[in-house]
């Protein structure tokens, strides 16, 4: 009981902190909502399996519906596809002096201390969201699970919240929309999960107090937030949008990391998620208790619900083991003994929809999924909607096209578990270390030589992430005496195809597929052993 009481002391700092500290920054912040809820989730860190301690938290496991399914879809959505510009960033962008968000937005809509971003969400109806349509259209692209964004950086919750009325539910849509999209997915048969970006709006809007802007008008506090002058860490990747965020790292208050619990905990509460994605600025060390409390608290009401919870991160917020590591436009080089998963878009400039994208094929994306999974990884990947609702048809014409591979070969991926070694060839294909965050557009085209491995049972796949042209593949980790296999090969079949001729050498297994024309998607064999 004493290590109970223990574990839920920085909450209840938190909480008696909460009546007595005032936030510097205005912000939609009630304070009696908040305690009522801090309250049940200190009640609910207590009860279960689970401490609010990293030794605790470790005894996580991944279920094996995440490890089965391999591929999910993302959901970035939000008053962002308004204006469709550049990037998801574009609320935060938009009040940045010479950020071309900034000279975008007064060209179009005039300054910002007439048209904010707030202005934006009367526009935001969703007049054509359809979430029944969005999973038929993501059942055919093969896909698992379905992830939206419940809360961007742009502090606009996409779901309905007690603790604003600046939400999907009271404004824009009027709709709970991550409640619609729980219920479409869970009716389509798919598992449902959710994630957040709360933490960066502790800073996001902090460039609106530099100049005339509605970010600092009070009256726009709940959307606005703290707006703090603060930032990223200086070792943090080159990829982020301006430079000015590597300046100025400076802590949330304790009325903010109490409100951001008080909307975590909610999101778990109102819809039981089976995965919570979180983005990377929880990794800011005045999270820390934070995410012990929070990973307690999920993994101990998951667990009561019979559905035990994932939580995926992507930074250095969690302990190992205590929860599942994520790479961002990224891969592993190597097999990771524990599963993981790699979160991409369709769309290559953006998370959220913008007007003239540029958009990933359906070959390169089922290369990089075959990759990750030989690796035991998932992929999850993203798509942006448009302000109405409707998916561009670039995106569900790649989503088809993964689907149509997947129809054909997907025994070769769904519930499959590594091999003994992930593959062969020459290109490298990601990072194994934390640093391979951001480095798909550092990734060469694959060849005929480079090869992956995926087992189920005793089946043994073996899929070529190009196809070569003449037919002849040569797979030199099975040469004939390798030691990675257990049985003699009894006989090879091409998935789709049927059986094909086949040899094993003391430079490998050498396979004769059909001659093929033109851009080919990859292909699979299926490898059956004799019986003893």
């Amino acid at each position: 009981m004493k290590t109970l009481l223990l574990a839920a002391t920085a909450l209840m700092a938190a909480t008696t902190a909460t009546a007595q500290t005032k936030s510097p920054w205005p912000m939609d912040y009630q304070a009696k909502p908040v305690e009522a809820q801090l309250a049940k989730v200190r009640q609910g860190v207590a009860n279960g399996p689970f401490r609010a301690e990293w030794a605790s938290l470790q005894k996580f496991q991944v279920p094996e519906w995440f490890r089965d399914a391999k591929f999910g879809i993302f959901i970035h959505w939000g008053v962002y596809s308004v204006p469709a510009f550049a990037n998801e960033w574009y609320s935060r962008n938009m009040y940045v002096p010479g950020n071309a968000a900034y000279e975008h937005h007064l060209k179009t809509y005039g300054p910002q201390s007439k048209f904010g971003y707030k202005d934006f969400i009367p526009q935001f109806r969703a007049e054509r969201f359809d979430p029944a349509a969005w999973m038929r259209l993501f059942g055919e692209a093969g896909a698992k699970y379905v992830i939206p964004v419940a809360e961007h950086c742009d502090g606009f919750a996409m779901y309905a919240s007690d603790f604003t009325k600046w939400d999907a539910a009271d404004m824009g849509p009027k709709r709970d929309v991550t409640g619609e999209i729980a219920k479409a997915a869970r009716a389509a048969g798919l598992h449902f999960g959710l994630s957040s970006h709360r933490a960066e709006h502790w800073w996001w809007y902090h460039k609106g107090r530099s100049f005339p802007s509605d970010v600092s008008d009070p009256r726009y506090a709940g959307l606005y937030g703290p707006a703090a002058p603060t930032g990223l860490p200086a070792d943090a990747p080159d990829a982020w949008p301006d430079s000015d965020l590597l300046q100025n790292w400076g802590p949330p208050d304790r009325p903010f990391l109490n409100d951001w619990m008080a909307r975590t905990s909610e999101l778990i509460d109102k819809y039981r998620p089976e995965l919570i994605y979180f983005d990377w600025w929880t990794s800011s060390p005045l999270f820390e208790p934070l995410m012990r409390d929070t990973a307690a608290y999920y993994y101990n009401r998951s667990a009561g619900w019979g559905a035990p919870g994932i939580i995926a991160y992507k930074g250095s917020q969690f302990a190992e083991g205590s929860a599942m590591f994520d790479l961002e436009r990224g891969k592993m080089d190597a097999l990771k003994l524990t599963p993981w998963q790699s979160d991409t878009s369709v769309s290559i400039k953006s998370w959220g929809y913008t007007k003239n994208d540029e958009y990933r094929t359906p070959k390169s994306l089922t290369a990089d999924m075959i990759d990750i999974v030989s690796k035991n990884g998932n992929l999850l990947l993203n798509v942006g909607p448009k302000a109405d609702g409707t998916i561009p048809e670039e995106i569900a014409t790649v989503l088809r096209g993964m689907g149509g591979w997947l129809k054909v070969n997907g025994e070769a991926i769904y519930g499959t578990r590594p091999f003994k070694y992930f593959g062969e060839g020459p290109t490298k294909s990601g990072h194994i270390r934390q640093a391979g965050q951001f480095t798909e557009k550092n990734v060469s085209a694959f060849t005929p030589a480079d090869i992956r491995f995926t087992t189920k049972g005793d089946t043994l796949y073996v899929l070529g992430l190009e196809r070569p042209a003449d037919g002849a593949v040569l797979v030199k980790t099975l040469f004939a005496g390798t030691p990675y296999l257990d049985a003699p090969i009894a006989d090879i079949e091409l998935l789709g195809t049927g059986a094909v001729k086949w040899q094993q050498t003391a430079k490998g297994l050498s396979v004769t597929l059909p001659a093929v024309s033109g851009d080919t998607m990859p292909y699979a064999l299926k490898v059956r052993f004799r019986k003893a």
